[in-house]
């Protein structure tokens, strides 16, 4: 090499020396490659979205229907209806930027994303992968629904008697302190208890002990039926609870695999896991009542699948299949004897079972979403994982959830009597409210 070749060299060496750290700091100050939309991810969840809407309506509105007296039949259906649609549209008005939207606290997120301001067709929520997303209209609308049907099984402890107008009021004000705190605190990143590493896969805590425990609540301070308990009140329609009950089902695959936010393998345990807990406790609630010397029936079946969905809502993802069998047989028997037997002890009047089935229910599935979970029982947790320190993270977010419910609760319908009261008169409640509030009837004789 000639000595003007190795000067050329020298100094290309010595250029390369001095822009090395200028082209460091220059690829550290790009930004990072935006996430890739996946078809696939995007056609399931919005199938998923689409499957929690059936859940509402019909399934939720025909499972609730069936269960009240004729004469209430259209009233319940169009509560939970018309509280659903609400809940649409407070969502994407202040409900998305205050459980999801950008910044905030532990507690609630930022409101830059009031009116979904910001948010475009182009603009995507990433999944549990990296650097893959969906679009973020798919991601407002599943979640969406999730505060739709939250909001509406609330109201099946206090059919029958409550007031349309009051069911609105109450529904907006309890969006709004309860339900979007809750759904930040455990499903947001930023969120207090998703922090803790609280297991919640697709809401035994944010859905159904939040509803559950709303619902004695509200129950409570709205009083009983007139009647009840010396009066018969029994379905008018068992079949119509049925169907309802095949809906909510089939609509739960994906309220729980949609809550994978992928198609995935989580999303496939999930879907097997929502299979398997409600078979079992479909068929553990019949075996009580065997046991407690009734007969198996069709209600108490349709119960027990109920029950078996809350209970494994938490631990779809979370859970193998055979812990998702034994979760949801257990659930089933709780349940079965808060509404048989503690309800009658304690004597309230909690019209549709909304607490014995989605509170119970989503307590046992909450806490023992923290059992099942272990590698040892066939649950997808750590080899190293610590089954107490997890136990105490789920029963923190257990208890605040309760306290936030029921607290919020109090609030929403002191709320709703101030501005339109609570109750509709005695001879609307004895008529019926589908003829006093709605003018209609469900059935013509």
């Amino acid at each position: 090499m000639s000595k003007t070749t190795t000067l050329i060299a020298a100094a290309a060496l010595c250029g390369l020396a001095i822009a090395a750290p200028a082209l460091a700091q220059e690829a550290a100050a790009a930004p990072a490659p935006a996430p890739t939309v996946d078809k696939g991810d995007t056609a399931w969840m919005m199938v998923s979205t689409i499957l929690v809407l059936m859940m509402i309506l019909p399934g939720l509105a025909l499972f609730y229907g069936g269960l009240t007296r004729a004469k209430n039949m259209l009233s319940t259906m169009t509560q939970i209806g018309a509280v659903a649609c609400l809940a649409m549209l407070i969502w994407v008005m202040w409900g998305y930027t205050m459980a999801f939207g950008d910044g905030g606290g532990p507690v609630i997120a930022g409101f830059g994303k009031l009116f979904l301001a910001g948010v475009t067709p182009n603009s995507t929520a990433p999944t549990f992968t990296t650097g893959v997303a969906i679009p973020e209209y798919v991601f407002i609308c599943f979640q969406m629904t999730f505060a739709a049907i939250t909001v509406a099984l609330v109201l099946g402890s206090v059919v029958e008697r409550m007031k349309f107008s009051a069911v609105m009021v109450f529904g907006a004000v309890w969006l709004t302190i309860v339900y979007f705190p809750i759904a930040h605190m455990v499903w947001a990143g930023n969120g207090y208890f998703f922090g803790l590493g609280a297991l919640d896969f697709a809401g035994g805590t944010v859905v159904h002990i939040n509803a559950g425990v709303s619902a004695l609540v509200a129950s409570l301070i709205l009083g009983k039926r007139i009647g009840y308990p010396t009066e018969r009140m029994a379905p008018h329609s068992l079949t119509m609870t049925g169907i309802g009950t095949g809906l909510l089902w089939v609509g739960w695959f994906g309220f729980n695999a949609g809550s994978a936010l992928e198609a995935n393998g989580s999303a496939a345990l999930a879907m097997i896991n929502t299979f398997v807990a409600p078979a079992a406790a479909g068929l553990a609630w019949m075996l009580v009542e065997r046991a407690s010397g009734h007969k198996g029936s069709a209600l108490g079946f349709c119960s027990g699948i109920i029950a078996g969905l809350v209970a494994v809502t938490p631990a779809a993802g979370n859970s193998g299949p055979f812990g998702a069998i034994i979760l949801g047989a257990v659930a089933s028997v709780v349940c079965y004897y808060a509404v048989s037997v503690l309800k009658v002890r304690l004597k309230y009047d909690d019209s549709l079972d909304a607490f014995g089935i989605h509170g119970i229910g989503g307590i046992v599935g909450a806490l023992g979403t923290g059992i099942v979970y272990a590698p040892s029982l066939g649950g997808p947790g750590a080899a190293d994982y610590d089954m107490a320190a997890k136990m105490v993270v789920q029963a923190e977010t257990v208890l605040t959830t309760i306290g936030v419910a029921a607290v919020g609760t109090a609030i929403a319908i002191y709320i709703a009597k101030l501005v339109t009261g609570l109750r509709v008169s005695e001879e609307v409640e004895r008529e019926g409210l589908d003829l006093g509030e709605h003018g209609e009837r469900a059935y013509n004789y």
